[in-house]
């Protein structure tokens, strides 16, 4: 396909305002691509290579313009075409808005043939050339190759290459247009070609498959070592939504690191480790490679996440895994100051067998097997640190909101994020941010409560009071709604623990009464009822925000205010 009739059809397509139009015009360029179709569903998207590989142009605004500035002639210079953007806003403009062809010194790039109608497959081969180009003198280099293409280029070729090369393309075509034209295009059903590409990440390849092979040949499209999908995404949400929804709840710590996607292949003695956006990480993380190697015996493709630790193999906080992720250089070094340990949390393949249409507890079963070397032990429901088999993140399923706010507390109290929630029959969707997964919402309410009540630690925290009663005014009395001892780090319990000793009146054991002296502010997911507490109500998952040294004890929340609350 000549690169002025891809041009062509796609300032057609640039200026179609309705979706389903877009589509058809795709579907149309599509059936007419010929050889040229897997380029051709990249470059519609503004892709050059498929979404899964690291391959970049690597090539920045300023090199553009200086090709475009080479290619309009000897009196414009990078400095005008910079002005021209800030005039047109837009580079697709800016480029169109000159007269390419005629300028010289190009034999080197076309053989002579300046005057040749440009092709997609010669911008593609070009593209890749320059993206190849590395060391000295590379960025002159894809200069030149880019200046090749500019002076063959017409002003409506030019306006879309410039898009291309920038990854600005911005015509309205996104993932579904492409899957949705490719099933128009070539008469098979929509939902297999988006499995095909959820696995695949080469929206060329399904294209040319769907159009060659058939229905037979997007099914036999599968998950490949080595070509990361993209990862399965979580929203917000809270328990009681998860709860009613899918009857019980498969619950797992929330991690404070970075999103890994491990590869391994003892067979072929190949690791790599992809990052959330799919970009290869495996050079700067060496002891996820040393992980794999030493715990799996079988081709695997794991969901998890990198987390830095201290000596004592304590999480610390994100910031400190930024200073290890996607680290090119001095990876040694920057390894003896901050280290980092994986914990798997999902397992989409094994040894020749993908797991994308398993349920959720059946992949985690496999994921198990898998870094335990055997099946794992049933689960006894109880929160316990998920170290017993080295790299796995425990799941625990229930529907009981207390056990699930025991979790929830002792991931917190090991310093993490807190839980995440997930339909224990759920597949695996690569891309997708549905309701199968979610993470418990932040606290969207918060209430100043006196403290009447606490309770003394156990081991390391025996000597701070840890868990404390919160009470609300309902007329002249304080009524208890709950307890809160999450949210809560040591240090500031010592500081809690000196502030409210000098209030304790009478003391049974480990359970101490206060007197009301202090608020806290606490932030909670919901309002029940409940009798556990004298008001009637109990606030779920209540978490630690502030001593609001501002307030008095007379200032707090009211029993109204709660009940107002609880009937938004």
């Amino acid at each position: 396909m000549e690169f002025a009739t891809f041009a062509d059809r796609v300032a057609a397509i640039d200026a179609e305002p309705a979706d389903l139009e877009i589509v058809a015009h795709v579907t149309d360029l599509f059936e007419d691509a010929g050889a040229d179709l897997a380029v051709v569903a990249r470059f519609v998207q503004g892709r050059v290579f498929p979404a899964w590989e690291s391959r970049t142009l690597d090539i920045g605004p300023s090199a553009c313009y200086e090709a475009i500035a080479r290619a309009a002639g000897t009196n414009v210079d990078s400095d005008d075409v910079e002005d021209r953007l800030a005039e047109l806003g837009e580079i697709g403009d800016v480029a169109a808005s000159y007269d390419f062809g005629g300028q010289q010194g190009l034999s080197a790039f076309t053989g002579g043939a300046d005057t040749d109608d440009l092709t997609v497959n010669e911008v593609n081969t070009t593209l890749i050339d320059l993206a190849a180009a590395d060391g000295s003198g590379s960025q002159d280099h894809k200069v030149d190759l880019l200046f090749g293409l500019f002076n063959r280029c017409s002003s409506e070729e030019a306006r879309y290459l410039a898009r291309l090369v920038l990854s600005e393309m911005r015509i309205g075509v996104g993932e579904g247009t492409v899957r949705d034209a490719i099933a128009e295009a070539f008469d098979v059903p929509g939902e297999r070609v988006e499995r095909a590409l959820q696995v695949s990440n080469d929206y060329g390849h399904v294209a040319c498959v769907a159009r060659d092979e058939g229905l037979e040949g997007l099914d036999a499209i599968d998950l490949e070592i080595g070509r990361p999908v993209q990862a399965m995404l979580a929203q917000a949400g809270t328990v009681t939504d998860a709860l009613e929804e899918w009857e019980e709840a498969a619950v797992e710590w929330k991690y404070d690191g970075a999103r890994i996607q491990l590869h391994y292949d003892p067979l072929e003695e190949t690791t790599s480790v992809f990052s959330r956006n799919m970009e290869e990480v495996t050079d700067a993380l060496p002891e996820v490679v040393e992980y794999a190697e030493r715990t799996l015996s079988e081709p695997a493709i794991l969901d998890g996440e990198v987390v830095a630790v201290d000596d004592d193999g304590e999480p610390l906080a994100f910031q400190e895994v930024l200073k290890r992720f996607r680290r090119k250089h001095d990876v040694a070094k920057a390894r003896e100051e901050v280290a980092v340990r994986p914990v798997f949390f999902d397992c989409l393949h094994a040894d020749g067998e993908d797991l994308l249409a398993e349920p959720l507890t059946a992949r985690h079963d496999r994921l198990e097997s898998l870094l335990a070397g055997k099946e794992g032990d049933e689960d006894d429901g109880a929160a316990v640190e998920p170290a017993d088999v080295e790299g796995l993140s425990l799941l625990w399923t229930t529907d009981d909101p207390d056990e699930i706010e025991a979790i929830d507390a002792d991931a917190l109290e090991s310093g993490h994020e807190g839980i995440m929630l997930k339909n224990p029959d759920s597949t695996y969707s690569p891309g997708r941010r549905g309701k199968n997964w979610r993470k418990r919402k932040p606290d969207v309410e918060t209430l100043d409560c006196v403290v009447t009540g606490a309770e003394w630690g156990e081991g390391r925290r025996a000597t701070f009071l840890g868990t404390f009663e919160l009470s609300v005014w309902n007329g002249d009395a304080l009524e208890t709604v709950g307890k809160v001892a999450t949210g809560i780090t040591d240090e500031k319990l010592a500081e809690l623990t000196d502030l409210l000793e000098p209030h304790i009146g009478a003391e049974d054991g480990q359970v101490v009464d206060i007197e009301p002296a202090v608020v806290f502010e606490v932030g909670y997911e919901e309002i029940q009822t409940s009798p556990t507490y004298s008001s009637g109500y109990a606030l779920r998952f209540p978490r630690f925000l502030a001593v609001r040294s501002d307030k008095e004890p007379g200032d707090a929340e009211t029993l109204e205010r709660v009940e107002s609350l609880r009937s938004a």
